[in-house]
């Protein structure tokens, strides 16, 4: 396994990280039994640093992660969030009391006494930052975490809420085919030393190589719906067009006797601003067949050769739009 620093943290992670939004039941059916085993199957090849939040499945996702860390709980970076999907007619909230409530909720279902990193999942722009800070730095007092942080922020609201506290970790998606964070977040980020975990590098699923015309999702699976954030990859008008890239990529992946998925977490890792990369995984054959991304350092030709592919296709992964 690789290990990369975590930004200002003093801690040491994997790069290659266990992200559990899949097990909270967003993306289809799951086998909570294969789950269990591939969290096992990562910590026995070196992986450790866990994310999961509560919104995945609200406990579900962080109860099999519990599930799968059994005893080994004390040997990685837990990492949890709070602040969307409740029905209280806010779907975002950020402030001090939803804090407190949802840290007891996830410290249980987690079954520990504290979380190494808590971070907001997204902005809750109708509570000012301040609250937001001032109950992340009293959570950190009370020894319930470690470090703090911020998810799906722009770079100027993360300078707010450093006008009040401090901020040691961001997380952001980021894979091939979505590179918004490159203008702005990630060079705030790295000036300042803030760690950046990464998800969805694998597309949420396109750049796995395991679509084509005929995939359909299940209704419970959240790309049945076209997807979300700037490009909707898996809409009627797009996931064509996105399906003809994927198939240019694995003729590249192939000629570097790489998998397509191996070769899109090689280019996430090629950031230098990112620490970890993110990835869903269901079963301990997936573990194992992501850490073949390790193997292999992407030339700046071979980076030009993938971008020569967006451009063929008319695809633009740098569009000009915050969306979210």
């Amino acid at each position: 396994m690789l290990y990369r620093p975590f930004g200002n943290t003093g801690l040491s992670v994997s790069a290659i990280g266990f992200g559990c939004w899949e097990l909270g039941g967003g993306y289809g059916q799951i086998d909570e039994g294969d789950v269990v085993a591939a969290v096992r199957k990562a910590l026995d090849v070196g992986i450790n640093l866990f994310d999961t939040a509560e919104a995945y499945g609200f406990g579900q996702s962080e109860r099999i992660l519990a599930k799968g860390l059994g005893a080994h709980r004390d040997e990685v970076v837990l990492v949890s969030k709070f602040g969307i999907g409740y029905r209280d007619g806010r779907s975002r909230n950020g402030t001090r009391k939803r804090m407190m409530a949802s840290i007891e909720t996830t410290l249980t279902a987690l079954d520990t006494d504290h979380l190494d990193v808590y971070l907001v999942h997204w902005p809750d722009r109708e509570t000012p930052f301040e609250e937001t800070m001032r109950g992340l730095e009293e959570l950190v007092r009370q020894g319930k975490a470690r470090f703090v942080g911020v998810s799906n922020f722009k770079a100027a609201e993360i300078a707010d809420c450093m006008a009040t506290g401090r901020i040691d970790v961001g997380q952001y998606g980021y894979h091939l085919f979505d590179r918004r964070m490159e203008k702005e977040v990630f060079p705030y980020c790295g000036r300042h030393g803030i760690a950046m975990m990464a998800y969805g590098p694998l597309a949420h699923g396109l750049l796995t190589g395991a679509f084509n015309a005929d995939t359909r999702f299940e209704t419970s699976d959240w790309r049945s719906r076209g997807g979300a954030f700037n490009m909707r990859l898996f809409s009627e008008e797009n996931f064509p067009r996105n399906l003809a890239v994927v198939d240019d990529l694995q003729a590249l992946a192939a000629e570097q006797g790489m998998a397509i998925y191996q070769l899109a977490l090689a280019w996430v890792l090629s950031n230098p601003v990112v620490s970890v990369a993110l990835v869903g995984t269901r079963t301990p054959a997936e573990v194992e067949a992501n850490l073949g991304a390790l193997e292999h350092e992407l030339s700046e030709h071979d980076k030009q050769a993938i971008d020569a592919v967006f451009a063929r296709h008319d695809v633009d992964p740098r569009p000009d739009v915050w969306v979210d």
